[in-house]
């Protein structure tokens, strides 16, 4: 799970130093070739040093720090970022007895430093590369994916105002088709009062007269 996790954090920066170097212009040649022995020469100074005090924990977090500028360089020009991890592992190769001493049987580092010096340089840019595109296809994914949510959703709510819209006429009709029903219901009632008035003024004439 680490070991993912720390991949996915040096393909983002490969990613960030991508979109970072859009924005400035690339130092020539020479100069970057002076920056990658200057970084290499001082990472390979700390590992030294860590040896020397035979701190194991530190020197497995250096070498993350070493993938990760190796991803950083990759963003620019992958053969530095080639040259950059090269020399880093030559140092470790060279101090191979050393660095078996110092790690023992801290198996996170061990399997770190391993892994760093027995994958060939080209192999770890390779694996790094694949890695930004994972994480650039998961990233246009996941916009893919914020749009057409997006986009449902406004498609619920343009169907919640037409459904309440549609409520309120139908409402709206229903009063209306309310309000003329006792309006002839009213009318009704009147007329038969009438009609009764008028039936009882008939036979009230009718026994008068006596034909009834």
């Amino acid at each position: 799970m680490k070991k993912v996790l720390c991949m996915v954090m040096v393909a983002m920066t490969i990613g960030f130093a991508s979109c970072g170097n859009n924005a400035k212009s690339e130092a020539p040649a020479d100069e970057q070739q002076v920056e990658v022995s200057t970084l290499a020469d001082d990472v390979t100074g700390q590992m030294s040093a860590l040896l020397d005090e035979g701190n194991a924990t530190k020197l497995g977090e250096l070498i993350e720090t070493v993938k990760a500028k190796a991803a950083e360089l990759l963003a620019t020009n992958p053969d530095l970022a080639k040259e950059y991890l090269g020399k880093v592992q030559s140092f470790l190769k060279d101090n191979a007895e050393k660095v078996k001493a110092v790690v023992g049987d801290n198996a996170l580092v061990s399997t770190a430093v391993s892994t760093l010096v027995e994958t060939p340089a080209e192999s770890i840019i390779s694996n790094l590369q694949q890695a930004v595109g994972n994480v650039e296809n998961a990233g246009q994914e996941a916009v893919e994916n914020a749009v057409d949510q997006a986009n449902a959703t406004a498609e619920e709510v343009k169907q919640a105002v037409a459904d309440k819209a549609n409520e309120a006429v139908d409402a709206a009709n229903q009063k209306v088709e309310d309000t003329k029903k006792a309006a002839a219901d009213k009318v009704n009632e009147a007329a038969n009062k009438v009609n009764d008035k008028v039936n009882e003024g008939a036979d009230k004439l009718l026994k008068g007269a006596g034909l009834k």
